[in-house]
Order: structure tokens, then sequence, then C-alpha cells
């Protein structure tokens, strides 16, 4: 099962109060059904590929219009007419690319719309994956704009695209997606997302302290190795003994620890010669013996 459909099934399972379902049942309608007129009259043909959407919307225009459908597509052959105009999908100004602001004027349905527009056209990456995305994509392009403005009432900050043919409304960032799917029911989904991320967000964490970590090492020893070159240098044209002890300590202890940093160079000298010499300090010393190095490179 992919995290889409799971997040679906968990929306699907949410029971709901009458007004909210119809919020929900509105925005399935506009996202995916078609009005077919015959001899008979109108009909409402609803399709979507996700079976607990389809037994969601089955359940729901029974309950609020007592109308017999077809669970194959979700045929609606009486009442088209009606739940059309209740649902305010049909006005006397025509049919509605988005719903009245009646119908969402309610916080609790304002959520149910978003959760049906989730079930009729959204989609969201697994957490496992790197690249976290949650959308919702339609053909209309006034209904995308709605959606995305209902989104920004509770504090998810949208895009709006192109895609082909689609309008897609859609989310990247990890917290605002969780913050959605909190937003339409969807809380186990929830937590898997959070567990998920936090533990990626983790690793990533331990990846770049590791690599830091490397980088500071790899710094420390090529620091070291032209340190000991410096030495080498001077004790080609006089020994160590002969420069100043505070110059002599850094220099032997270089010599016995040609990798270690700044900080344990001056651990060894406090140990060593009872020295206590800080960081800067230490860093200071060594420039000095660079610079005398320097002096004997140049003759």
């Amino acid at each position: 099962m992919s995290f889409t459909t799971e997040v679906k099934s968990q929306i699907a399972a949410n029971e709901l109060h009458p007004c909210c379902m119809k919020a929900e049942l509105t925005a399935v309608l506009q996202m995916c059904s078609t009005m077919n007129f015959t001899s008979e009259g109108m009909h409402l043909t609803v399709k979507t590929e996700n079976a607990n959407t389809a037994k969601r919307v089955f359940r729901f225009l029974k309950e609020l219009y007592q109308v017999d459908t077809q669970l194959s597509v979700i045929r609606v052959k009486n009442k088209a007419m009606e739940i059309l105009r209740d649902l305010e999908i049909m006005t006397e100004r025509g049919l509605q690319n988005h719903p009245s602001s009646k119908m969402v004027r309610k916080e609790c349905c304002a959520r149910a719309y978003l959760a049906g527009a989730f079930l009729a056209g959204g989609s969201v990456n697994s957490p496992s994956k790197s690249n976290y995305h949650l959308e919702i994509s339609t053909q209309n392009v006034d209904l995308a704009k709605f959606i995305w403005k209902l989104m920004q009432r509770f504090d998810l900050p949208a895009k709006q695209i192109r895609r082909r043919n689609q309008e897609v409304v859609y989310l990247k960032a990890s917290d605002k997606i969780s913050d959605f799917l909190r937003c339409v029911g969807a809380s186990d989904a929830v937590f898997t997302f959070e567990d998920s991320r936090i533990q990626r967000d983790f690793m990533n964490s331990l990846t770049r302290l590791d690599n830091c970590e490397l980088a500071n090492e790899m710094k420390s020893i090529t620091a070291g190795k032209k340190q000991l070159e410096d030495i080498q240098w001077i004790e080609t044209y006089r020994t160590l003994d002969s420069l100043p002890e505070k110059l002599q300590h850094v220099a032997y202890a270089r010599k016995q620890l040609p990798e270690a940093s700044l900080n344990e160079l001056c651990e060894y000298c406090a140990e060593e010669f009872n020295e206590t010499i800080s960081k800067s300090g230490m860093k200071h010393r060594l420039a000095k013996l660079r610079e005398l190095a320097d002096q004997y490179r140049k003759e």
C-alpha cells in the first residue's frame, strides 16, 4: 500500500457531521464528477481510482440524499440536480467552479473540503523518500486557486503551478505536510510521517557531524605535516635546544604528536612541561616557528 493510499484510507475512516459531509462531498464532486443528460434526465457520474473514496462518496450520497447509485462508477440516476443545488455546485448563475463561502465558513467544514479535495485529486510522497511532496491536482484553475487560498487559511504556504493539463497545488516543507495531514484528519499518517522525518533528519545531522569531524581531522593532519616541515628546516640550521623555551615546548609537542589538534598540543604541554597555554597561544607559537623556518628557506 502506498503512503497516499494509506492517508486516503485514514481520511475515509473519519466520521463527520452532516455539514462536513457536504463540504467533503462538494470537493469530490467538483473535482471528479461529470454530468450526463439523457432522455431520462440528468445523471451524475463520479469516477475515482481509490476504492475507499468511492465507498465514502457512495455512503454520503445514500445518507444525505437517499439516492440509488451504482458503486462501480457511482452513477446517480435520480436527484442529481437536487444534490448539485443543495451543495451549491449548481446555482442560478450556473455551474460553479468552487464551493460557496457558506459551505466552508466553519473551520470543520473547511477541513472537510480539503480532505475531499485530497481524496479526489491528492497524493503525497512516502516519508521514507528524501523528496517531501504533497499535492492536489485539478483541471480547473479557479478551483485550484480556491484550494490554494483555503490552505493559506490554515497557515499552509502552498504553491500553485501548471503541469501539462493540470493545475497543481503543492507543499514541499516537511513540517507543513505534517500540518496538512493533521488538518484533514490523517492522524496515524502524521505519526508515521513525523517519525520517519525525525529519523531522517537525525541521520542527516549525524552525517554532517561526521563530515565536519573528518574535515577537522584532515585539517589537523595537513597542518601538522607543514609544521613538522618547519621544525625540520629549523633543525637543519640549529638545535631545538637553542630556541626560546616556549618554542622548544611547542616543537617537541608537535614532534611527539604529528597529527594532534591544537587542543591536544595544549594538553600535552600542560602534562609534560607543566605549562598552561591557550589554543590561540599555541597557534601563535607555531606561527613563530613558521616565520623562523621561512627565514632559513630563503637562505
